[in-house]
């Protein structure tokens, strides 16, 4: 059973230089690294800023990019699976040195 409301709908989008930032309409803000999306991650500010609210606000398109996100995926911690492997391999546990 989903639990998560599908009325969750953005309302804009921006970026810094590691997260892409979706405040919602409900008032909530996501913030959510560009490592989950390489094809965010690698594009330029001009073609991030070209993004469209699909569904009222369901997803995030960017036709340039061939990019679609869902926002409710987001609440759910989704990213690109490639990207997440990738981040899986990145982030395992290092060893510490003791002084």
């Amino acid at each position: 059973m989903n639990t998560l409301n599908s009325n969750i709908q953005a309302k804009n989008v921006t970026f810094n230089e590691e997260d892409m930032l979706v405040a919602l309409k409900d008032g909530r803000k996501l913030s959510v690294p560009l490592a989950y999306f390489p094809r965010l991650l690698h594009a330029s500010a001009s073609a991030l800023e070209k993004y469209t609210l699909s569904g009222g606000g369901i997803g995030l398109h960017w036709e340039e990019l061939d990019e679609d996100i869902s926002v409710e995926g987001l609440l759910m911690g989704f990213g690109d699976r490639a990207a997440r492997s990738h981040l899986a391999v990145a982030e395992e546990p290092r060893e510490y040195r003791t002084r």
